[in-house]
C-alpha cells in the first residue's frame, strides 16, 4: 500500500482554515464520491482504495493518506492535485 504525506503551513485563523479544509472536502465528494467527517480538528475521509485524514493545526495542516493497489499507481498526479489545492486555498 502507498502512501501520502503532506505538510503544508498555513496563516489563517483556524475557523477560517476550517472552513477551508471543509470546502476541500466537500469538492472531494462532489467529484470522487469521498464520505468525510470532522473528529475534533481533524477531518477524516475515505473511499474505496482511499484512507486519509487532514490534521488542521494553528499553522499547518497535514494531509496523509493511504492509497490502495490501484490508486498507487497515480499517487504522484494525487499528490500535485493536492498540493495545488492547498496552495490556492492556503497561500
Amino acid at each position: 500500500m502507498s502512501g501520502i504525506d503532506i505538510r503544508h503551513a498555513h496563516s489563517l485563523p483556524m475557523a477560517k482554515a476550517r472552513k477551508a479544509v471543509e470546502e476541500v472536502a466537500e469538492k472531494l465528494a462532489e467529484r470522487f464520491d469521498v464520505e468525510y467527517a470532522w473528529d475534533g480538528n481533524t477531518l477524516n475521509f475515505n473511499r474505496s482504495g482511499v484512507d486519509g485524514k487532514i490534521a488542521l493545526a494553528p499553522k499547518q495542516l497535514h494531509v496523509t493518506a493511504k492509497l490502495g493497489f490501484l490508486l498507487s499507481a497515480l499517487k504522484g498526479p494525487i499528490e500535485h492535485e493536492i498540493q495545488r489545492v492547498l496552495d490556492e486555498r492556503f497561500g
